[in-house]
């Protein structure tokens, strides 16, 4: 193979996608054996990747296989596994170490290995390599490794693994020069960054930037909403200067496969050095309580309209961590709809990407596909995921009373509309 892909998920897959299409002879390697034989049958099971374009990369001789005598030979190795957090807050390299060993056993002379699991920087060099040279081999003498990455962003109609400038960090230069010629085969632009540990920086800095202003204007709904302040019309304002400015909106919460994790390995390298890191950690308990306070506002609205929320129907819109797609990874509906379920509401939910869900192991019943009729069956709609579905003068001409945390209705001025 000219490539071995570990990990076939929202990562993994659209990369085997773009290596397929740039003629590269491709094989994949994963340990669920449902992922496997759903691409064996042309069946997809992420938003980013189509069924057709499965049956192009089988076409093209992807080869998706649970067997890792697939690595037998291969140039280029590139490790897409999951690195979620441990019980104690930090990265559960797991799947890492596993992937690493898995390539020692197959690993031979010229071939590069590029990580691409976020995690804290030094694990490259630290954790990966160690493992590689199990082999026999020498990093940076006998073989190439490199981190690069991923900047995924599901759903994203604009940007893909092509189009996305790539980050490439060598062991050495020779290594960053090797991840760089396999990369710039399907990538428009590669960018090297000093070495692996600048490289793996580059991804948390990337998310925590993003966390925490997302946990800044999340802090902010709260006061505004108390000061009767729209701070919806606040942020369109200061968007329209042109420089200085990115406008980030509140929501329910963070979700996904980033936001909610990634920050959390750089606060995890920097207390190993005896450090706070004040600002990420700060951001974690705002986002996190997030869902709560969402909790606690339903409960006021429904108390302004005399009702209370034990017994009152709190139909939930989209479960989804965002718009339009199915991807429930780390979704805030989740605790948003546990919080609710303790306080005695009779819950149901509607999502056009989910059919079925499922809190602590308990069935939400579904509302079904008729989203008129769910708006005006419910005591109370809470729109948790902006999905385009959800149009605003549907909302507003069927829902009694609406609480809209993603801003579908804040041009609607109605006393039966509250925004977050």
């Amino acid at each position: 193979m000219d490539l071995v892909v570990i990990g076939l998920g929202y990562v993994g897959l659209p990369l085997v996608r773009e290596a397929c299409r740039a003629g590269l002879r491709v094989g994949g390697l994963d340990r669920d054996a449902r992922v496997v034989a759903g691409l064996e049958a042309g069946r997809s099971h992420i938003d980013d990747v189509s069924p057709a374009e499965v049956e192009e990369m089988l076409a093209a001789g992807f080869t998706p296989s649970l067997d890792e005598n697939v690595l037998d030979g291969a140039r280029t190795v590139v490790i897409c596994v999951p690195t979620p957090l441990s019980q104690d807050g930090g990265p559960d390299l797991t799947a890492v170490r596993g992937a690493a060993e898995t390539v020692a056993r197959h690993l031979e002379p010229g071939a590069l290995v590029v990580l691409e699991s976020t995690t804290y920087p030094g694990t490259t060099d630290e954790v990966v390599r160690p493992l590689l040279e199990e082999s026999g081999l020498a990093g940076g003498r006998d073989f190439h490794l490199a981190f690069s990455p991923e900047r995924i962003d599901p759903g994203n109609p604009v940007y893909g693994v092509r189009n996305t400038p790539k980050i490439v960090g060598g062991l050495t230069p020779a290594c960053a020069s090797a991840a760089s010629a396999f990369y710039g085969k399907f990538v428009e632009r590669v960018v090297e960054a000093k070495g692996t540990r600048e490289a793996e920086m580059a991804k948390l800095l990337e998310n925590t930037y993003r966390h925490v202003n997302i946990a800044l204007v999340n802090e902010m709904a709260v006061f505004c909403n108390e000061l009767g302040i729209d701070l919806w019309d606040a942020i369109d304002c200061a968007a329209t200067k042109p420089f200085g400015f990115q406008a980030f909106r509140p929501g329910p919460g963070v979700g996904g496969h980033c936001i909610p994790i990634d920050p959390n390995y750089l606060s995890y390298k920097v207390r190993s050095l005896g450090y706070p890191f004040r600002f990420v950690e700060l951001a974690q308990e705002i986002n996190d309580r997030m869902p709560r306070y969402v909790a606690e506002r339903a409960q006021q609205l429904l108390n302004r309209e005399g009702r209370a929320l034990k017994g009152a129907r709190v139909l939930l819109l989209g479960v989804t961590y965002k718009a339009d797609i199915a991807d429930q990874r780390e979704s805030p509906a989740r605790p948003v709809a546990r919080r609710l379920a303790r306080l005695g509401a009779d819950l149901s939910f509607h999502d056009p990407f989910v059919a079925d869900w499922q809190v602590d192991g308990a069935d939400v019943p579904s509302a079904g596909g008729d989203l008129p009729a769910a708006l005006e069956a419910a005591d109370l709609v809470i729109v948790l995921a902006d999905h385009a579905a959800y149009e605003a003068e549907i909302l507003t001409r069927h829902a009694r009373l609406l609480f809209d945390t993603r801003g579908r209705t804040r041009d609607v001025q109605l006393e039966t509309v509250e925004l977050l």
